[in-house]
Formats: C-alpha cells, structure tokens, sequence
C-alpha cells in the first residue's frame, strides 16, 4: 500500500469548484422549500423527519445523508472526498442561503410551477457540476450513479423511481406533499438526464472517486479536470 500524494493535491485543487456547485445545489433546495408549494422528494423526506424530531432542516439533511453512505457501503458504493463535503456544506448552504431575502415566493400558480422548474435546474446543474469532478458522489447521488451503474439504466427512471419510494416514506412522516412534490418527483429525472445530455456526462461510465484509491493504483488515478 503506498500513499498517492500526487493524486490527492490533483483532487484538493477541485475542491473551490465542487464548493461552488454545493452553493448553487444548496441555492436551488432553498428556492424549492421557500415555495411552499411542496419540497422535492429528498426534502420531503427530511421535513417529515424535522416534524417527529423538531430538529432543524439541514442538519437532518446531513444525518439522513451519513445514512444513506452507510447503507450504500453494503452494496459497494463508496464515498470519497465529494461525499463528506457534500454531507457537510449543502445543509450549511441551505440553512444559510434561507436566512437572506433573496428566493422567489410567487403566490401565483402559474409562476410557482416556473420558479420549482427553474430551481429543479439549478439543482441539476449544479449536481453536474460536482459530479464531473470525479472525486466522490454525495450520499444520494452516490447512490443514483451506483444503481444506474448496477441496472444500466437511464438517470431519468433510476432517479425518478428512488424518489418516488422516498416520496412516500417522506408523506407517512408527515413531509408536506403538494402539487411541487408531484412535479419534482416526476420530472427532477428528466431535467437532470437532460443536463447530463446536454454536456456529454454519462452516468454509467464516471468513475467516481474512493479515498482508498489514495492508497492504490485504481482506472481512477489520472483523471480529466
């Protein structure tokens, strides 16, 4: 075993990039939450556990995130650098970001739906962004590009059918469930199978960092920035 020092310091300089990306995915839930129109399944998902627990939503957001790296270890997914920062700073971005006066709360219906559109984007872009650095998926996504490595199938149908069985564990917790919910769940796979097509980014074939990969020479050793 030898530690690959070359590989790590190639990976930290990533690091101000996937910060960035964290922000615009941490920008994007915020938006969806200050709706009020329903959360996307994730956050449903946490909020029906804020509701039994009182605790606050970022926080959950990054519990039920060392859950998920947990149960996606015993079907051998691993996480990396990106995983632990991504635990850390999308709960902090969304906790902060949600204290500044600076989301759209439309009353209209009409304009709700284009805003929950426009912040599924976001979020997917910002997802993108992350993911093609290849230093580690956070603790949902890792699980996404995990199964859609293990089924072959689309982004669109692997995140949308995760979703909708979180959707429903979020709405027996007592997650607020509306119309927003309904539209993020169904379309957030689209959008983002969309992006991905959009900037050549296969899901199937990224090969995400480990931090074992720091102590062995892997087909992850020299990646593309």
């Amino acid at each position: 075993m030898v530690f690959n020092k070359t590989l790590l310091i190639t990976d930290m300089k990533k690091i101000p990039r996937l910060i960035l990306a964290f922000v615009i995915i941490g920008y994007g839930i915020a938006q969806t939450k200050a709706l009020n129109f329903g959360m996307a399944p994730w956050d449903t998902l946490v909020l029906g556990i804020v509701n039994k627990t009182g605790l606050e939503f970022g926080k959950l957001t990054q519990g039920v995130g060392l859950i998920i790296v947990i149960f996606s270890i015993f079907i051998k997914i691993y996480p990396g650098i990106g995983t632990l920062l991504n635990m850390i700073c999308i709960g902090f971005f969304v906790d902060l970001i949600s204290k500044f006066n600076i989301l759209m709360t439309p009353e209209n219906l009409f304009f709700k739906v284009i805003v929950l559109i426009y912040a599924l984007t976001v979020q997917a872009y910002g997802l993108y962004l992350y993911l093609k650095l290849e230093i580690g998926a956070g603790p949902r996504d890792g699980l996404m590009v995990g199964l859609i490595k293990i089924t072959g199938l689309s982004v669109k149908y692997i995140k949308t059918g995760i979703e909708a069985v979180v959707l429903l564990t979020g709405f027996l917790l007592g997650g607020t469930v509306g119309l927003g919910t309904i539209i993020a769940t169904f379309t957030g796979g689209a959008i983002l199978n969309r992006i991905f097509l959009w900037k050549g980014f296969d899901a199937k074939t990224t090969c995400q960092r480990k931090f074992s990969d720091y102590f062995m020479l892997n087909e992850c050793e020299t990646p593309a920035d």
